[in-house]
């Protein structure tokens, strides 16, 4: 068994779930989730997180919106004359949903055993 190929999935899982746990809270851009996990001392990069953040859009668990913002924050920048225009992100109802029982089985409350005494 490839333990190294093992917890790299593991950890991938554990960064889409964060992902979404931090996006159901409110809106936010990519610099803020990368800033909420490194406070959780969850590390990652710009280049872990975009494809992770892609492969959730085209799952539909979050959605885009272009918003500007002032032009002295200079993360991903996408294009602008007077302010900077970047990707605000929010969870779907789907990502929601998803969160919400991965967040149920994890804590064993997902009323699907009972207790043997």
């Amino acid at each position: 068994m490839n333990t190294d190929n093992t917890k790299a999935q593991m950890r991938k899982g554990i960064l889409e779930y964060c992902i979404l746990a931090v996006l159901s809270r409110n809106s936010c851009y990519a610099v803020d989730i990368i800033n909420e996990l490194k406070k959780a001392e969850v590390i990652v990069v710009e280049g872990t997180l975009y494809p992770l953040l892609t492969r959730q859009k085209n799952a539909g668990l979050l959605g885009y919106r272009w918003k500007n913002r002032p032009r002295d924050l200079r993360e991903n920048i996408m294009n602008s004359q007077n302010s900077v225009r970047f990707i605000s992100m929010s969870s779907t109802r789907s990502g929601k949903s998803l969160l919400c029982q991965l967040t149920r089985f994890a804590t064993g409350n997902n009323g699907s055993h009972e207790e043997n005494d």
